[in-house]
């Protein structure tokens, strides 16, 4: 069995994207990561090249600026990367320059992969999120953040990025039949030096919106963390190639955790799901399999 990481990453110093370690926590179970890196205004293309040169293959790339809606660009990307894995490879192991994967789950998500090989049934695996927001001590948890998504799918060409890379889909627009994998993946894309965060939000809504619309809702000022509907304290672990970026954070934020800004539907929702385990009205992005 053969597994291809892949993923895509532009200005990774300049917005402060955690790409080495998103790299790192997949490569043991990697025969090689290809990654599209985007031509950039900082040294992003010399950091991928140094993390390892045996097995991390990279293509050159130019984003399209032009495209400023529903984020396109992001999946268009995501599948230069997906592209460019050789056919020779069983699985593909997704993952974006803002997450990185536990190694908790290293030997699950192998073995799960080993396990259905020879399954066609099953197209791709499941991963459930922590999304840790303002700083690494705290998590998001209401249904507003998604809670799983693909990123192990079958080597076919026939499956691609999903509108702005949410997720793959085959090539006609139907769902992939995916397993759970109990496997976690943690997003970092909400935990940032404000200013950085500023930054970022600035250009990253570029690709969904147009100057005039950013000038109106993106503010010139230091980005506030506390407009968020709930917070939670993070009580796991962070992924072990994180504890040397979270040791170096170089801002403060606390939150009190009894702000609740969320509207009467999503906290009904959110109590249901506290006592029953089901979420209802969920999105899925994907057909779930036993």
């Amino acid at each position: 069995m053969r597994i291809a990481g892949f993923s895509f990453i532009r200005n990774a110093l300049k917005y402060d994207y955690p790409i080495v370690e998103a790299l790192q926590s997949i490569l043991p179970i990697c025969d090689a990561v290809f990654v599209a890196v985007g031509q950039s205004d900082d040294n992003t293309l010399e950091l991928v090249q140094q993390i390892d040169k045996h097995k991390i293959k990279i293509i050159p790339s130019i984003w399209d600026d032009t495209l400023r809606e529903d984020g396109k660009v992001l999946a268009i990307e995501t599948n230069k990367a997906l592209q460019a894995i050789p056919p020779d490879y069983d699985w593909c192991f997704y993952i974006q320059g803002d997450e990185v994967f536990h190694e908790n789950g290293l030997n699950l998500i192998y073995d799960a992969m080993k396990k259905e090989l020879n399954n066609p049934i099953v197209e791709g695996f499941l991963m459930d999120y922590y999304h840790h927001y303002g700083s690494y001590d705290y998590i998001a948890t209401s249904r507003n953040w998604y809670r799983r998504e693909i990123r192990v799918i079958r080597n076919h060409k026939d499956i691609t990025s999903w509108k702005d890379a949410q997720g793959f889909r085959w090539k006609n627009g139907n769902k992939l039949k995916v397993k759970l994998s109990h496997t976690f993946m943690h997003h970092y894309g909400w935990v940032k030096n404000p200013d950085i965060q500023r930054l970022k939000q600035l250009n990253f809504n570029k690709y969904w919106h147009q100057d005039q619309w950013i000038q109106q809702n993106i503010p010139n000022k230091l980005f506030d963390y506390s407009n968020i509907d709930k917070l939670e304290l993070f009580q796991g672990s962070h992924p072990q190639v994180m504890i040397p970026r979270i040791q170096q954070k170089n801002w403060k934020f606390e939150h009190d955790l009894s702000k609740d800004q969320r509207n009467w539907k999503v906290k009904l929702l959110d109590l249901i799901e506290q006592f029953t385990g089901v979420r209802l009205f969920e999105y899925q992005n994907y057909i779930l399999i036993k």
